[in-house]
């Protein structure tokens, strides 16, 4: 497929980055959440502090616009439930 302008050219290009960059943040998030849990659910040590970086993450794809600030909310919350229960 040809593409007739520089813009739509460059808005190819730019829109493969930026999937590329938050494809990337997502896995990381989703990737800090699952080893959070796993650390809840076996009461590991390190428990806490891996919450702590998830979270961090969580906001800062928030933050960013990645995940909603809603998805980011619900699931900072479902990880701090499992801490309390």
């Amino acid at each position: 497929m040809v593409l007739r302008s520089k813009s739509a050219q460059k808005r190819v290009k730019t829109s493969k980055k930026r999937k590329e960059r938050n494809s990337t943040a997502k896995k990381a998030v989703k990737k800090a959440f699952k080893v959070a849990e796993k650390a809840v659910l076996t009461k590991a040590v390190e428990a806490l502090d891996l919450v702590k970086q998830a979270i961090s993450l969580i906001d800062k794809a928030a933050q960013r616009g990645i995940i909603h600030k809603n998805k980011a909310a619900r699931k900072k919350s479902r990880l701090l439930n499992k801490i309390k229960g």
